[in-house]
């Protein structure tokens, strides 16, 4: 989130010079709303400009999807923000709704292509985005957290950091190889899909990750029992997504990954996680 108002170039750029920007809750990720487009400030260039690339054609049954709004010159992201068009709604502890959404989404972005960014390393500096990188790669390859870039920090400085990576250890010798193909998925449901009433769920942006769509699922699953006081039912109510458990795992190894090396990780983020992984074993 930014607290930073949309410099007027922009607004020009975007053709919203005579709007008053409005700023809007974590759905948006401290976007502003000008009228009916948000502005929203970017972590990476060419994952925006990828998202609005697809999102402007994309087509997904029964989701309210933001579209892209290009500046007067024809651009996707403009001194480090994008536009979309605003869809309504606030974050609600709708989980099942979230995960069923999902579904529908991944229908939607199985025949999507692996963008070249997916397959790159991070590279130093370490940023923001290379922490989600280096902890999805800790849940799939064989000895987790041994490939971070230089830059990054292995054995974390917090006494829960050091628990995460604990727990890292002892789940990821429970892993069993699966089968389930890898797609485009949207790796960050939880807490963005937006909910009005009886309205369709509204997703504003996807965050994109090449794994199979059911551990994008779990991990909606994770979050959701970790800190969004989901009922232990919401595991089983899933149970028929391929190679579930085996996901579910993965999906926790990756939130454990980054509380592990998120630099602004809180202590309080790790009871829920913990208890995530009692649920998860009982599963396996």
């Amino acid at each position: 989130m930014t607290e930073e108002r949309p410099p007027e170039h922009v607004l020009a750029t975007f053709g919203l010079k005579d709007t008053e920007p409005e700023p809007l809750g974590t759905g948006w990720e401290g976007g502003f709303k000008c009228g009916e487009v948000v502005l929203s400030v970017i972590a990476d260039h060419a994952r925006a400009a990828w998202s609005a690339k697809v999102r402007e054609t994309l087509f997904i049954d029964g989701v309210r999807l933001a579209r892209p709004v290009r500046s007067t010159d024809g651009r996707y992201v403009v001194s480090g923000w994008r536009a979309d068009t605003f869809v309504a709604g606030t974050p609600e502890p709708r989980h099942d709704e979230v995960v069923s959404a999902g579904v529908r989404l991944h229908e939607a972005t199985a025949k999507l292509e692996r963008p070249r960014f997916l397959t790159q390393a991070p590279v130093p500096p370490w940023s923001d985005v290379d922490v989600f990188i280096a902890a999805d790669r800790a849940a799939w390859e064989d000895r987790p957290l041994h490939s971070l870039p230089p830059g990054a920090q292995a054995v974390p400085g917090t006494a829960d950091g050091r628990r995460s990576v604990e727990l890292i250890n002892q789940l990821a010798s429970l892993r069993k190889p699966t089968r389930n193909p890898s797609q485009l998925v949207h790796g960050d449901l939880y807490g963005t899909v937006l909910f009005a009433g009886t309205a369709a769920p509204g997703i504003t942006d996807i965050t994109p990750y090449w794994r199979p769509a059911s551990w994008a699922a779990g991990v909606v699953v994770v979050d959701a029992l970790s800190w969004g006081e989901a009922d232990d039912g919401l595991i089983e109510r899933w149970a028929s997504l391929p190679e579930w458990p085996q996901m579910l795992l993965r999906a926790l190894i990756f939130r454990l990954a980054v509380h592990a090396l998120y630099p602004r990780s809180t202590a309080a983020a790790f009871p829920g996680l913990a208890r995530t992984a009692a649920l998860v074993r009982l599963v396996l």
